[in-house]
């Protein structure tokens, strides 16, 4: 499964993939500035630990995740 947050000009791309009945493994990435390079391995994709979580929580998860690693990019919303 595969979502697409916006947020602060960027996008936080989510996919979560199967690991056993109604629990996923989730990893997210962001893309939308010439600034990605600080974030992660060079912008790749990056796996949340201490999972599997159930859907709605791996998609509350690394929604919080992807905001709080632009806002340390970016620094406080204004």
């Amino acid at each position: 499964m595969h979502r697409t947050i916006a947020y602060r000009g960027f996008e936080i791309h989510v996919e979560l993939t199967p690991a056993a009945q109604d629990m996923f493994d989730v990893t997210f990435e962001i893309k939308g500035s010439t600034n990605l390079k600080v974030l992660g391995a060079r912008g790749s994709r990056i796996p949340l630990r201490n999972g599997p979580f159930t859907e709605r929580w791996a998609f509350l998860v690394a929604e919080i995740a992807g905001q709080a690693a632009i806002d340390v990019l970016l620094g406080p919303a204004g």
